[in-house]
């Protein structure tokens, strides 16, 4: 049995070693020599299969071509995706064990995109993660909704919702939730 002194000890060594986690999902990508991930847009045709991470550090040229194909398929705007988002869909990926393409429906937003969505669409928030490259909205061939989204909400990294009528899940790296 530990005493209070060694239990106070042990709690503040885990709550240290914690802190060297970031997010849930990275987790299960720490013992990964390589983070790859595979995107379709489906709004602009391109595919991308890329390995952005190695040799412990996210490689700038991929995260660039990530960048441009998560982009605002409605004005062309290009915005830096938050790295944690990319690591979500590995990790996403790997809990589902398939290398197969997320289809993307939606990544970047700018503010005008997402004011004419939110205008003309019930679910759109005002205020977007995808307006700070920290949301995406995904599909994947063969993976029902309710399994991409029970997959998504055990990694316990972000918002997680379903939206079964319109055939995708939105993730993002804000606060854990789900609708």
């Amino acid at each position: 049995m530990l005493s209070r002194r060694q239990f106070l000890v042990c709690g503040a060594a885990a709550t240290a070693a914690a802190a060297f986690i970031p997010f849930p999902a990275e987790a299960a990508l720490r013992t990964k020599i390589e983070r790859s991930v595979a995107l379709h847009n489906i709004h602009t045709g391109e595919s991308l299969n890329t390995t952005y991470w190695t040799n412990g550090q996210y490689q700038p040229s991929s995260l660039r071509q990530l960048n441009r194909i998560l982009r605002d398929h409605y004005s062309g705007d290009i915005h830096s995706i938050s790295p944690q988002v990319i690591d979500l869909l590995c990790a996403l990926q790997h809990r589902l064990g398939t290398k197969k393409p997320f289809q993307i429906i939606s990544g970047y937003r700018s503010p005008e995109t997402n004011a004419m969505l939110a205008a003309e669409t019930d679910g759109v928030a005002q205020h977007s993660l995808h307006m700070e490259g920290k949301a995406i909205d995904i599909r994947m061939d063969g993976v029902s909704v309710r399994t991409l989204g029970r997959a998504a909400k055990s990694l316990k990294s972000g918002g997680v919702g379903q939206y079964p009528s319109s055939n995708f899940v939105h993730v993002d790296v804000g606060r854990v939730r789900c609708w």
